[in-house]
């Protein structure tokens, strides 16, 4: 099969389309023919090699964290799928690969595609969903009536976030440039703060929850506007150890984890709110619940761009200079 892979990490213009093995199909595995798959900040990260100490891929490595696309196989095993479903995806962390024409995925990760939806645009959803899900849903348990402040919610998981967290009832406010507050505001954000002319942490307070896709001094900022209890979720910020347990790293990685994140800890205890970095996983079980969500227009993707897969690293380069204007970027394989 024909992929997009990269040879060593830190090259930025780096990786090539070439001929890769055709994944090896377990019991339980699914062989998907991929019509579309998505960039992530997560592949620049991949890329660059800023992961490879914790997750230690073979190269050459091919990239791509999740996609769309149709079943042309299935394991021994397999029992919610047939030839010929069409599915979508995000791998899990051991068996990323989606800029390719195949990829198998275990049964328990997949999920049969919303069937209101292109495949580029199921193909934008997966990793970023399942990060807001597992946010505001399984970490945060965000109820009616809280408040939730959403960084960045003109990105990747921002415009899904917002989404989410108005359906599950919760005063949203978020934060965008200028020129993208209307969208944010059209996803359902109850109030946008345009972080070139506000300092979002002077005009907002008492949140129960914040969301960080930035990390940095926007990560320490968003301390401030935390109510007493209150926790910021980050997808951006330092690893902490729950993270590296939930790794299985040994008890070195788990300390130098630990020490990574002890400022931001600190600072956050004196504050009397928590700080938890998340890494989010696959889990088809959860796609399935965004499905009905997407299905019945409570949540819409947002798409950007599409490349062609010939393009591939021209889409990375364009995520990775900052270009996108909202959403995600998607690369079609057919």
């Amino acid at each position: 099969m024909k992929a997009f892979m990269i040879e060593r990490y830190g090259d930025r213009n780096g990786g090539r389309i070439g001929e890769a093995p055709d994944p090896p199909v377990g019991a339980g595995d699914v062989l998907v023919r991929i019509h579309a798959a998505s960039v992530n900040p997560l592949d620049l990260k991949l890329r660059d090699g800023d992961f490879k100490a914790i997750l230690p891929y073979r190269l050459p490595l091919v990239l791509g964290n999740d996609l769309a696309g149709v079943v042309v196989q299935v394991g021994a095993a397999v029992t919610r799928f047939a030839v010929g479903d069409e599915v979508y995806a995000r791998p899990g962390k051991d068996r990323i690969g989606t800029f390719a024409e195949l990829i198998a995925v275990h049964q328990d990760d997949l999920a049969v595609k919303p069937a209101a939806l292109t495949m580029a645009e199921a193909a934008s959803l997966p990793l970023v969903a399942l990060t807001a899900w597992q946010a505001l849903v399984e970490r945060a348990r965000l109820r009616p009536g809280q408040k939730v402040l959403i960084h960045a919610g003109s990105g990747g998981v921002g415009t899904i976030a917002v989404q989410l967290a108005k359906h599950l009832g919760a005063y949203v406010a978020a934060t965008a440039s200028t020129a993208k507050t209307g969208l944010v505001k059209g996803l359902g954000a109850d109030i946008v703060v345009d972080y070139k002319r506000q300092a979002f942490e002077t005009v907002l307070d008492g949140y129960d929850v914040v969301l960080d896709t930035v990390g940095g001094e926007t990560l320490e900022k968003s301390l401030r506007v935390l109510k007493p209890g209150g926790t910021v979720i980050s997808v951006a910020g330092p690893p902490d150890a729950a993270f590296a347990r939930e790794l299985g790293a040994n008890a070195v990685l788990r300390l130098v984890m630990s020490a990574l994140s002890f400022r931001t800890r600190r600072r956050a205890g004196r504050r009397g709110v928590t700080y938890s970095f998340l890494f989010m996983k696959a889990d088809g079980e959860q796609l399935r619940a965004l499905t009905e969500l997407i299905d019945t227009g409570r949540i819409r993707p947002v798409v950007d761009r599409v490349f062609p897969f010939a393009e591939t690293r021209e889409a990375l380069e364009y995520v990775g200079e900052g270009r996108a204007k909202a959403g995600k970027v998607v690369v079609t394989m057919v």
